[in-house]
């Protein structure tokens, strides 16, 4: 299918899901972190032409984590064409990537925040929901996206000083995030975090990823319970491969990234587009009865 065909379509389109897409096959390409996604190839799809909304969030409030590009990036502006203002959390050098999803909230008339943040510091963490709720007058929605991940073929080669980076990325600035927005939360508030296929089908040279999506869903469930009386929803978006930044920034090996396409039921990489909408129903008031739930988004990847 060509690009006008997929931007022809919105979210409601029915149709063959395996060709929706066509297959991503990048050409071999590296960027230092953190990398810009305007500069890969190809450019992933966020749905800037095709998510259509419907005034699922109207009035809503949203924070987004990696919401600069990526899953993130199309989870924004979803969130935004179905009625939000969203503030979106990136780090020092995505600027570019940060400006055109402004744009396209601006575009919708909504309210854009962008927040330049290291996720790995506590205070900022902290800051960064209090800038948020400044920004947004309050809070509704609370989605930790933001990840690290970085191959490495041997335990041998795993640095002590990757594996805690990558832990204070993937899980402990979640744990940060949500205290510091649980007293802005109302009853019918919801968190929802990003784990990913490898939290059931670790790849070898992931384990420090792959350990930490295990983490936060683990974390995410026992949170569901608790904050259930509370009238708070806490779920989990579980994406399989998903052509983003991670990618190109040493997220896969040369080898895995020829062969991005093969590894679901598909045949192919799946699109943040594709992703976007999982968050949006769990964000929505048609998912109130979800909670503590994995929404699985990988091309037909069976899971647990």
């Amino acid at each position: 299918m060509s690009r006008d065909e997929q931007e022809s379509r919105d979210q409601y389109t029915f149709g063959d899901p395996v060709t929706r897409y066509a297959r991503v096959e990048p050409p071999l390409q590296h960027q230092d972190e953190p990398a810009v996604q305007r500069d890969m190839s190809p450019v992933p799809d966020l749905g800037e032409h095709s998510y259509r909304g419907s005034g699922r969030l109207t009035g809503r409030r949203a924070l987004i984590t990696g919401g600069d590009s990526g899953i993130g990036g199309a989870t924004a502006i979803a969130f935004a064409r179905e009625g939000a203002d969203v503030a979106i959390v990136h780090r020092p050098g995505e600027e570019a990537d940060a400006a055109h999803i402004l744009g396209l909230i601006d575009g919708v008339g909504r309210r854009g925040v962008a927040i330049v943040a290291d996720l790995t510091d506590p205070e900022r963490c902290r800051a960064v929901v209090a800038e948020a709720v400044t920004a947004l007058g309050g809070l509704d929605i609370l989605v930790n996206n933001a990840g690290k991940q970085t191959a490495v073929a041997k335990i041998e080669d795993l640095s002590d000083e990757q594996f805690e980076t990558t832990f204070h990325t993937n899980v402990f600035a979640p744990f940060r995030l949500i205290k510091a927005a649980l007293p802005h939360l109302p009853a019918g508030a919801t968190i929802i975090n990003t784990a990913s296929l490898e939290a059931y089908v670790p790849a070898p040279d992931r384990l420090d990823y792959a350990a930490t999506k295990a983490a936060i869903n683990n974390l995410s469930k026992g949170l569901a319970q608790q904050l259930a009386p509370r009238g708070i929803r806490v779920n989990v978006v579980a994406p399989g491969p998903t052509w983003t930044a991670l990618q190109v920034s040493d997220g896969v090996s040369d080898e895995q990234m020829t062969h991005f396409d093969d590894e679901n039921e598909y045949r192919r990489a799946g699109q943040p587009a594709e992703i976007a909408p999982a968050f949006v129903f769990l964000a929505s008031a048609e998912s109130g009865y979800v909670s503590g739930e994995t929404l699985n988004v990988n091309g037909g990847m069976v899971t647990p």
